[in-house]
């Protein structure tokens, strides 16, 4: 794996690791759609300026039909659920089932894009998951609400989906256009409906502070980072990025939250990481495939 690749794939994991963190505290004061709605909607007013300076309009005119679709399938649906799941589960457990989404998309590879996975991703998304249920298990047991965990798995599914709609729709588009295009699309759609659940009582400059890290960090900064990712590496390289984030969802969450932080933490994050580091290795000739 390219040094480049290895390292935006660690970035993208703390800062999305971060982001259950922060809507585990601020989603119960603004209520999933608002804080949603702002944090897509710092991202886009992060994005779009820079985006005009330097490509101009023309790009998103052109691309606005699949500009909407990456927007609901990568951003407004899956954000919404998971900050949906952040009103009841700890942010360690909401960053551990966000995990599965590489076995979503081997199952969408092969049902939808008729991919072979080689034995290496095969093996190495089986250790990634062992490790992702070393991680669970423990939280697993104190018997989770069905409500929240189905939310997180179906966003979960669906960012194993939008990149492939994203390398099919907008093959050729700037990384920059797409991730700006689809933030501002998720906030088109969103801001409408946030007249009908804003909060009536004021969130905290506290829970404040969380959104705007929630649209300038770990959206408009990640979203460059992870659509340059699958332009250069794929889709599927790209989604190994969720193994890393439980490793980091877990810790921050113990560190800042309290979250009690189980001593088979350890071995799963080990596992999860090397799950992450088979899954992504690209062998030479002659090795196994």
């Amino acid at each position: 794996m390219a040094t480049q690749t290895l390292i935006d794939l660690v970035v993208l994991g703390a800062l999305w690791g971060a982001s259950f963190l922060f809507m585990r505290v601020a989603a119960p004061e603004f209520g999933p759609i608002p804080l949603i709605a702002v944090r897509v909607t710092v991202a886009a007013f992060i994005l779009l300026p820079l985006l005009l300076r330097g490509h101009g309009a023309a790009p998103l005119r052109k691309a606005i039909g699949p500009l909407l679709l990456v927007g609901a399938t990568s951003t407004a649906i899956p954000f919404t659920l998971f900050a949906f799941a952040a009103l009841s589960l700890p942010a360690g457990l909401s960053s551990v089932l966000n995990a599965s989404v590489p076995l979503f998309g081997a199952l969408v590879g092969f049902l939808w894009l008729r991919q072979s996975p080689t034995r290496l991703r095969m093996v190495g998304l089986a250790v990634g998951f062992s490790g992702v249920l070393v991680l669970a298990w423990p939280r697993l047991l104190t018997g989770a609400d069905w409500a929240p965990v189905a939310a997180a798995l179906a966003a979960a599914m669906l960012y194993a989906v939008f990149p492939h709609i994203t390398q099919r729709s907008l093959a050729g588009v700037s990384p920059f256009v797409v991730a700006t295009g689809s933030q501002t699309a998720a906030a088109v759609m969103l801001l409408p409906l946030v007249a009908f659940t804003w909060p009536d009582v004021a969130p905290t400059p506290r829970a404040w502070g969380y959104a705007l890290l929630l649209g300038s960090a770990c959206t408009a900064l990640a979203y460059v980072m992870y659509f340059r990712l699958i332009a250069r590496a794929g889709a599927a390289t790209a989604m190994t990025v969720t193994y890393l984030i439980p490793v980091f969802g877990v810790t921050w969450g113990a560190l800042l939250l309290d979250e009690r932080l189980p001593p088979s933490a350890i071995a799963g994050a080990l596992l999860v990481l090397a799950g992450v580091a088979l899954a992504t290795w690209t062998p030479r000739r002659g090795t196994l495939r």
